[in-house]
């Protein structure tokens, strides 16, 4: 029998019902329709139970049916273009697309270590420079990361993405004692995973903030820290990077609180001193 490309466990030794044979024939052939069909729907295309559709998920690794989905539509995602989302997407629908942010960042919390979260401070702490980059809309993340972090250490370099020739001499210095923190979501920028490359073939240590172990820039990190973003959507939600850049700041701002103090006394101040806030 042939791999199933999106199994999470060796199917090699595993004994397969006619059923189920037809469910990976179906889904290898149509993975872009299947992640959009209930369990019931699937069954009924492919001529099974819905009850054989979730033992068929829980068989090749799945926890089930809802996990095998949302893997089908994780790789449907990184390979849509902006027109095919705009005509599978929710249009106006406000309640399910805000209760949809909300399962997002659900799912985000789950999906991310503690371990390596607290390693990332760790590393941002001990950082001779920090670099941070992201392309497309992950520039709009890695400027948010650089503005709060900015306001606690002094070597915090924002990456501008909008040339590689550009990008590389923004880097060209970075070590082995330095940290390149890089933002990448469906669809996938050739520019960061190149960036984070070039990081990490010079010794820096560097972590990944993407949607999956399988992102292309998971498997250049160091660390990885996991954040989920909407399946499929004309503006791609980045509640949960958000949150999660959220908790990253303030963890190192509590990491280095009396420094943390000290800064922001003084921004307070210059802020107040030049009129920067009308309150």
């Amino acid at each position: 029998m042939k791999e199933i490309f999106f199994a999470k466990t060796d199917i090699s030794k595993l004994k397969m019902s006619k059923g189920h044979k037809k469910l990976i024939q179906y889904i290898t052939d149509n993975y872009d329709k299947a992640a959009f069909m209930t369990a019931s729907k699937l069954g009924e295309t492919v001529g099974v139970s819905e009850s054989t559709v979730v033992r068929f998920a829980h068989l090749i690794g799945f926890k089930g049916y809802p996990e095998l989905q949302k893997e089908l539509q994780r790789m449907v995602k990184s390979k849509l273009t902006s027109v095919q989302q705009m005509e599978s997407s929710d249009k106006n629908d406000l309640v399910k697309l805000m209760n949809a942010d909300i399962n997002l960042i659900r799912d985000t919390v789950e999906s991310v270590s503690q371990d390596d979260f607290n390693s990332t401070v760790f590393a941002l702490n001990n950082a001779k420079r920090i670099y941070i980059l992201g392309a497309g809309s992950s520039a709009v993340l890695a400027g948010f990361l650089h503005l709060y972090l900015n306001r606690v250490f002094e070597n915090v370099v924002l990456i501008e993405t909008t040339g590689e020739g550009e990008m590389f001499e923004q880097m060209f210095r970075i070590g082995k004692d330095d940290v390149c923190i890089a933002f990448s979501f469906p669809r996938y920028s050739n520019q960061t995973i190149n960036a984070l490359r070039f990081a990490g073939a010079r010794g820096a240590k560097t972590a990944a903030i993407t949607d999956s172990a399988e992102s292309p820039i998971a498997k250049l990190a160091d660390i990885l820290l996991v954040a989920k973003i909407g399946a499929v959507s004309v503006v791609d939600s980045l509640v949960a990077p958000f949150s999660l850049i959220n908790a990253l700041a303030s963890a190192v701002n509590f990491s280095r609180a009396d420094e943390a103090y000290n800064n922001f006394n003084e921004l307070e101040r210059i802020w107040d001193e030049y009129q920067v806030y009308d309150v």
